[in-house]
């Protein structure tokens, strides 16, 4: 103990240390801000606005980090600190989060600032939080927050069901008016008689929802579960701008696998403002207990938790197995060099070094379209990255035909280091990962003739719902799509992407005379941003099997009249309509009319 006070004796390692938390501090402000900014906009319908300001706060953490780090550079000579105070700060630091509401996520920021100044690795630098120094399991029961994470609500008796989601409904105080609650009310009671059937009421029937709304395109989401017993459902209430302009409940979510759809990687972040973000984590985790807490950090807007626990995860994943990194099976691609780990669902993507004809592109134009990916609503449809630089592996767990293979392609991303062990690792400089799927074009080979249809279908709905989102995909390719372990096509190749309004969406010519109909190249002229749909089933239709299921349910796939529509639809300021969930669970065609009033219970019985 007679250390502790000269451990601790640095006035300079307490003010670097309150600064960094100053900083942090602003960030997630800003960030709170952005989600209450997200329920005035979606109650005047401003989608634009409300896009803006999801992309914005994309950009905030790294702003932040910059900001704080020039500070401490500026007033503190950052760089020169003796790693004895870097000691010191680490340790007041932790004293200073003591009664934080967002400690994890301050511990992180610590770290990002810390790793840009000293321009050391991740995972060899002392200074930084490998793991966490702050439980965030108790905080909420320490110190009451502004409000709770959740309310819970008391249904009572059987009457009382519809009573009860109306109070959940006013008590998020949304100014805009409902069209029609009392009706809204009553599909959603009549949606969980008929998702449970006749179900034993418990003594401790419960409704937990959680205190803010979240919000994606043009959607408002209550967010709960339902408590019967030793039973635990979601409970998800999609709200939306009714065809009469007033609010309107869209459907009733009970299922988990709807609920994880929902949180995919394929969507965009929400927008929701949380003073305890980790309380949030929790709750979420008790509706999708498969979903690993990164990705819940991730889809909530806060990536770089995500991040930071993803890596987590990988380093204890790599503890505990021993297969070895390979190439990704499948067909190689001409820009990323994609590699995996058998016994890890995700993939790595490295940027290659050159690019064989036809492609024209660079690094910073690569990237450049992963950064716009990332900004962009990806409605579903195009599978979210995380953006590593700086990433050891140890080299004993590395195939040798994968480190040929990146020493052949991207020889300026590899570097080796002596590990802290002794051993010997491999860097690579800058990597992208994302969630591993099935390769369309495999599921379309291997597939039954069901399997096959339900791709087609859902690869000609991910395009078309790509380019009613202003997202033109370039090389549409089979090999570039995946399918989710939800059955879902999503999109994974970014290199040529454009937004739709750019492009100059074109018929194919008539040749003008025999030669031109008979050539085997192009013989018209073909501008940058030109797109010629009609081409598109050279390459898309090759396979019988695949023929016959494109024909039959997107022949207008091959229309230019349907791109040039979508197109101006996008230039006169139309913002398409998205769903997270199937169109079928919408009240307006599950029910249609006449439409029940607020009244029509469940069958439901009190237990015993």
């Amino acid at each position: 103990m007679s250390h502790f006070p000269k451990l601790l004796s640095s006035q300079i390692a307490f003010d670097v240390a309150r600064t960094m938390l100053d900083g942090f501090d602003k960030h997630y402000r800003l960030f709170r801000e952005a989600g209450q900014q997200a329920k005035a906009r979606f109650e005047a319908g401003d989608w634009q606005g409300l896009q803006q300001i999801q992309r914005d706060r994309i950009d905030f953490y790294n702003e932040r980090v910059r900001e704080t780090s020039l500070i401490l550079e500026d007033e503190y000579d950052a760089e020169r600190i003796e790693n004895g105070i870097w000691q010191q700060i680490k340790l007041h630091y932790i004293g200073l989060l003591t009664n934080h509401h967002q400690p994890e996520l301050a511990e992180t920021f610590f770290n990002s600032v810390c790793t840009r100044l000293l321009h050391r690795s991740y995972f060899n630098n002392d200074f930084i939080f490998v793991r966490p120094a702050i439980s965030t399991e108790y905080i909420e029961n320490e110190e009451s927050p502004t409000r709770p994470t959740y309310r819970a609500y008391y249904p009572g008796s059987r009457e009382g069901m519809a009573a009860c989601f109306e109070r959940i409904v006013h008590n998020f105080q949304l100014e805009r008016p409902f069209e029609d609650l009392p009706r809204d009310i009553g599909y959603v009671v009549r949606a969980i008689g008929e998702q449970f059937g006749e179900f034993r009421i418990a003594p401790n029937f419960q409704v937990h929802v959680l205190s803010s709304l979240f919000f994606r395109h043009k959607t408002a989401f209550i967010i709960g579960r339902v408590l019967n017993g030793d039973r635990s459902y979601p409970l998800v209430i999609p709200i939306v701008h009714g065809p009469s302009g007033g609010l309107a409940l869209d459907a009733v979510l009970l299922d988990k696998e709807q609920v994880l759809i929902l949180f995919s990687f394929s969507h965009s972040y929400f927008l929701v403002d949380m003073e305890i973000p980790s309380a949030y984590v929790t709750f979420l985790r008790d509706l999708m207990p498969r979903k690993p807490r990164a990705e819940i950090y991730t889809s909530l807007g806060l990536q770089k938790q995500g991040k930071n626990l993803f890596y987590r995860d990988f380093l204890h994943h790599l503890q505990h197995s021993s297969d070895k990194f390979i190439v990704a099976p499948g067909i190689k691609g001409l820009v990323m060099l994609v590699f995996t780990l058998p016994s890890f669902p995700y993939v790595f993507k490295v940027i290659k070094d050159f690019y064989p004809a036809p492609k024209e592109t660079t690094r910073e134009q690569v990237k450049s379209k992963y950064q716009l990916v990332k900004q962009h609503d990806r409605v579903g449809r195009m599978a979210d990255t995380l953006e590593y630089s700086g990433v050891a592996f140890p080299l004993s767990r590395f195939d040798e035909a994968l480190v040929r293979e990146l020493e052949r392609h991207a020889p300026s991303m590899v570097e080796y280091q002596r590990a802290k062990d002794g051993g010997e690792e491999i860097v690579v400089r800058h990597l992208y990962i994302e969630r591993r799927m099935t390769p369309l074009n495999l599921w379309l080979q291997e597939g039954s003739d069901a399997q096959v249809e339900h791709g087609i279908i859902e690869y000609g709905n991910a395009v078309k719902e790509l380019i009613a989102a202003n997202i033109f995909p370039g090389d549409m390719l089979y090999k570039n799509f995946g399918v989710t372990r939800h059955g879902r096509v999503v999109f994974y190749d970014y290199d040529e992407i454009e937004y739709l309004t750019d492009c100059n969406v074109r018929h194919v010519p008539q040749p003008r005379n025999e030669e031109e109909e008979m050539s085997g190249e192009i013989w018209y002229t073909v501008r940058p941003h030109d797109i010629f749909p009609e081409t598109y089933r050279t390459f898309l239709l090759g396979d019988p099997r695949v023929r016959a299921a494109f024909l039959r349910h997107h022949e207008d796939f091959f229309d230019p009249a349907m791109w040039q529509a979508q197109k101006d639809r996008l230039l006169a300021g139309h913002l398409h309509d998205f769903y997270a969930y199937q169109t079928s669970e919408r009240f307006i065609n599950r029910y249609g009319s006449p439409a029940p009033r607020a009244g029509g219970e469940p069958q439901a019985r009190r237990a015993a």
